[in-house]
């Protein structure tokens, strides 16, 4: 892997920037993959449903990955329902809190994108780190849960469903889904470990949902029951990573604040054109000064560039 640089670039609260000896001569794009890129709504979550999204978006990344480094990240809101559903059904014991089922859902969700990324993609290798993410424990979110996960419910069945197991249900869409808290990002834990993986040649999963939410405590971090905004941690990580490009699904707040910290310019468009976002040939193009420049009505993905 390369040595890195004992001077500071600057950085996010907590963080130092290390910048490499040489910095490889290709951008880095950061990659959120949303919910419709891993699980397309409305499709039962099964994990042949799963592993067929992962392949599509592999297949999509994979000619960009020629000639960008690319570091994945992803979205767990599915997952996470169904695993905490499980472990409500599950009577012998308390379950498990939320941050371990973001373990779990960022281990299995990142298993299958590694895997098809690796498919598709020859001349380098994927890995995959589960990543911790340090918020708030104070933060107004844990008092106004507002972070979808798990199926759509009709209102009598969510309803239900909340009265017996105490969730908190609000609408999404058509539907009714259960809502926890959703704390900002404030730190990338494993940062450098990232970083490092990415100078060293290897394309990257991290910050799968978000990040397993962490609070600072005497000795270190403990988990918190939470799950944390894939795009909003996405963003944090692009800009930690000093990336080039960033490219969301669905949270403009997300994109905004990648755009306010870096002063680079912003494209919403689809994955499949990812290329031509960067070059800024389609999509919804964004400079920070600027009015946007519309050049895709049908946008469903926000990618920030330099």
């Amino acid at each position: 892997m390369s040595a890195a640089n004992p001077h500071q670039i600057g950085g996010c609260e907590g963080q130092t920037l290390v910048m490499a000896d040489h910095a490889p001569s290709r951008p880095l794009a950061v990659v959120a993959l949303g919910g419709n890129a891993l699980l397309r709504r409305g499709e039962p979550a099964t994990a042949a449903n799963q592993q067929s999204a992962a392949r599509t978006a592999a297949a999509a990344l994979a000619p960009i990955a020629q000639g960008t480094r690319l570091v994945v990240t992803h979205g767990n809101g599915p997952q996470v329902g169904l695993l905490a559903l499980k472990e409500d059904a599950y009577d012998d014991g308390a379950p498990y809190p939320l941050d371990v089922l973001d373990a779990e859902s960022e281990g299995q969700i990142g298993y299958v994108v590694e895997l098809e990324l690796d498919n598709a993609i020859d001349h380098q290798d994927t890995v995959t780190v589960v990543t911790r993410v340090l918020v708030d424990p104070a933060d107004p979110a844990f008092g106004v849960p507002t972070k979808f996960i798990g199926p759509v419910y009709d209102a009598q069945v969510a309803h239900t469903l909340a009265e017996a197991r105490g969730w908190t249900v609000k609408p999404d869409g058509d539907g009714w889904r259960r809502v926890v808290a959703s704390p900002d990002p404030k730190q990338i834990i494993q940062l450098d470990a990232i970083r490092r993986l990415v100078d060293g040649g290897f394309l990257v999963v991290c910050v799968g949902g978000g990040g397993i939410p962490v609070i600072a405590v005497e000795g270190g971090h403990t988990g918190i029951e939470a799950v944390v905004d894939k795009d909003l941690a996405s963003a944090l990580l692009a800009v930690g990573l000093d990336a080039d490009v960033l490219v969301l699904a669905t949270d403009i707040d997300a994109v905004c604040r990648f755009v306010e910290a870096t002063g680079r310019r912003a494209a919403i468009g689809q994955l499949e054109a990812i290329g031509e976002l960067v070059a800024g040939t389609a999509g919804t193009q964004i400079d920070g000064g600027s009015p946007a420049v519309e050049l895709d009505p049908v946008a469903q993905l926000h990618a920030c560039v330099r």
